[in-house]
C-alpha cells in the first residue's frame, strides 16, 4: 500500500515541484482575502436547530475541507467527489480528470447558525478564486474546477443570484468562473483524504497553499470563524 502522503501528493498536483514552480496564471495568494458583501438573496437563520448540508469544489479538497471545518455552525465536513458517478469516485479515476468529478466537500451545518450565502460567501472570499478555469493554485485540470452543486431550487436561487450580485459589484477582476449545477451525488474519498490538513499541518503542500486560507479567514470573518474544527 502506497502511503497516504504520497497519494495526496499525486493528487494534490505534485506538490512540491508543483507549488515552488507555481503556474505564473495562478493568482497570487497575496489577493486574498477579498472583501465581499453578505448577500441580498440568502434563506433566513432558521428559528431551530437542524441540519443541511452545501457541496462546494473549488480545487484540492484539503484546503476546502480545512477552511469550513473552521466556520460557525458547521458541524461535520467531508471531502469526496460531485459530478460524475458512483463507478468512477475513486482517488486513481478522478484524477485522470476524465470522470466528470472535481475534488468537493459536503458542510453539513446547522441553519440555524449560519446560512446557505454566508457559507457561500466564505467560498468566495477565503476558500477558492472564482475566476479561475479548470485549475486552482497549482493543480490543474477539470477536476480542481469551481462549482457549486445546489441540491434544491433554493440554493439554486441564491447561489445564482450571489454570483450575479458579485459579477455587478465587480468584485474581482475577472468573470467568475464557478459552474452552478444540480447535485447529483457526493461520495465521500477515501479515509486517508478525510482531515488531511488537520493530521498533516506541516505538510509543505497545506504550509503553502491551505494555512493561508485558515487564517484569512480568521482575519477576514472572526465572527464566523470557530477554533475547534468540526469534523
Amino acid at each position: 500500500m502506497r502511503s497516504p502522503v504520497l497519494l495526496g501528493t499525486a493528487i494534490c498536483g505534485l506538490v512540491l515541484a508543483a507549488t515552488a514552480l507555481a503556474n505564473s496564471s495562478a493568482r497570487p495568494a497575496a489577493s486574498f482575502p477579498v472583501h465581499l458583501p453578505d448577500p441580498t438573496v440568502d434563506e433566513p437563520l432558521a428559528s431551530r436547530s437542524g441540519t443541511s448540508t452545501a457541496v462546494l469544489a473549488g480545487g484540492c479538497f484539503w484546503g476546502l475541507q480545512l477552511v469550513f471545518q473552521h466556520v460557525k455552525g458547521v458541524t461535520a465536513v467531508t471531502a469526496g467527489y460531485a459530478g460524475g458517478t458512483a463507478g468512477t469516485a475513486t482517488y486513481d479515476q478522478v484524477s485522470t480528470g476524465e470522470t466528470g468529478h472535481a475534488e468537493s466537500v459536503r458542510i453539513t451545518y446547522d441553519p440555524s447558525r449560519v446560512t446557505y450565502g454566508r457559507l457561500l460567501k466564505v467560498f468566495f472570499s477565503v476558500a477558492t478564486d472564482p475566476t479561475e478555469v479548470n485549475r486552482q493554485g497549482p493543480d490543474a485540470g477539470p477536476q480542481y474546477r469551481s462549482a457549486i452543486f445546489y441540491a434544491s431550487q433554493e440554493q439554486q436561487r441564491i447561489a445564482t443570484a450571489y454570483i450575479a450580485q458579485l459579477g455587478s459589484a465587480k468584485s474581482f477582476s475577472a468573470p467568475i468562473a464557478t459552474q452552478v449545477v444540480p447535485l447529483k451525488g457526493f461520495y465521500a474519498a477515501e479515509d486517508y483524504h478525510q482531515n488531511f490538513a488537520i493530521k498533516h499541518p506541516d505538510y509543505p503542500y497545506i504550509v503553502i497553499n491551505d494555512a493561508p486560507k485558515l487564517k484569512n479567514l480568521a482575519a477576514e470573518w472572526p465572527a464566523l470563524y470557530q477554533t475547534a474544527a468540526a469534523r
